[in-house]
């Protein structure tokens, strides 16, 4: 079989590129006002759901032996987003901070889709790029964090994330009927601290100290305060507001993502605090195809822990029986993580069904809810 062409390729990685539709809807808030600047919100998270029932779903795998050369425009999209999303929320800042015709709820709903733009897409852009090998990748993560004010980000999932997931080391795993808003709360306070201990304690078997210059926190917090800077010149006190309220949006929507891909599902203790490796079954996963295309496939999140090194067009889905499966895709599953009462009625069920189905011979799960580990049965 000969390989694809250059136009088959293109071709197959242009719907990944759905998300430089939100850029003109930004545009169109900004100058026409009114209802309009919900257009942000109405697509990411009405739309999506939406285009989910329309496309279906996909359960098809790309050749995971793929070459690099050959995902050449699956990886542009995530190259190039740093600029764009640089441009478009300082351009955003500059002109809404002098725009006499957009009220104050007209700029707090437009910058409420910002959010939208640098969470849905940038967070998870930077999420894609923090795994990879090249620096260049590494640091366009890192520039993407700083906008938001989330940089600890990539530390805390890189050395803690994927190394403790599902137990009760992980702050970002959702304990089985935990709340979303408890554990965003819980999320804020000890994600920080979390990802400090775990640069210092790798500094600390180097033989250096915190204070170290290799620490990242340092580069960190001087993009930060760069990104912060810039709101405030071009757009004064109002600028860094406006700023830090899209900031805020995108980071709800990360950790409601964190929330909805591990809820309830835990690894086996082994004793003398040792975890079974991390397995598919340890993530939710979704097929639809319209919002792994908006996501990246970040919705096959079982073979992205199984190999998180892998390219996102090469992520591979598995069946119910390797992977829990969630009923709707993220858009529409965020939507009910907000309600947790409705989002306990609808996953409840599944988690116990997935506890029977892997774990058969655990009794008591009620130890893991309480930070502890939980007891198989006869113990």
């Amino acid at each position: 079989m000969s390989a694809p062409s250059s136009i088959s390729r293109l071709s197959s990685a242009l719907p990944f590129w759905l998300s430089l539709v939100l850029i003109p809807l930004a545009a169109i808030g900004a100058v026409v006002g009114g209802w309009t600047v919900l257009l942000l919100p109405i697509y990411g998270w009405i739309g999506a759901t939406l285009l989910d029932a329309v496309f279906g779903q996909n359960h098809g795998n790309n050749d995971p032996s793929t070459p690099e050369a050959d995902l050449y425009w699956y990886r542009l999209i995530t190259l190039i987003w740093f600029p764009v999303q640089f441009i478009v929320l300082y351009a955003l800042i500059w002109y809404v901070t002098r725009a006499d015709h957009l009220g104050a709820a007209e700029k707090i709903g437009l910058f409420i889709g910002m959010g939208v733009i640098s969470g849905a897409v940038g967070i998870n852009y930077s999420h894609e790029l923090m795994h990879q090998k090249n620096r260049v990748e590494r640091w366009l993560g890192d520039l993407l964090l700083a906008t938001v004010i989330y940089s600890h980000f990539r530390t805390e999932h890189l050395l803690v994330h994927h190394r403790y997931v599902g137990t009760p080391r992980d702050a970002v795993s959702a304990r089985y009927n935990e709340g979303f808003h408890r554990a965003f709360v819980r999320v804020l306070r000890d994600g920080p601290g979390s990802a400090w201990r775990a640069e210092t304690q790798l500094l600390a078997r180097a033989g250096r100290k915190p204070s170290h210059p290799s620490n990242p926190f340092w580069r960190y917090a001087a993009l930060q305060a760069a990104a912060l800077g810039l709101a405030a010149a071009l757009g004064g006190w109002q600028g860094v507001g406006l700023f830090l309220l899209q900031a805020f949006v995108a980071i709800w929507q990360l950790e409601l993502v964190n929330y909805i891909e591990h809820y309830g599902l835990t690894r086996r203790h082994l004793g003398e605090g040792r975890y079974e490796h991390v397995l598919p079954r340890h993530s939710w996963n979704a097929d639809h195809k319209f919002s792994n295309w908006v996501l990246i496939n970040l919705q096959r999140h079982s073979d992205h822990h199984w190999k998180p090194d892998r390219r996102f067009p090469l992520l591979q889905t598995y069946a119910a029986g390797e992977a829990p499966q969630l009923p709707f895709g993220y858009p529409a599953m965020t939507a009910l993580a907000m309600i947790p009462p409705l989002w306990r009625r609808r996953m409840n069920p599944r988690v116990r069904d997935w506890r029977k189905q892997f774990y058969p011979d655990i009794e008591d799960w009620s130890a893991y809810n309480a930070g502890a580990n939980p007891m198989p049965r006869g113990s």
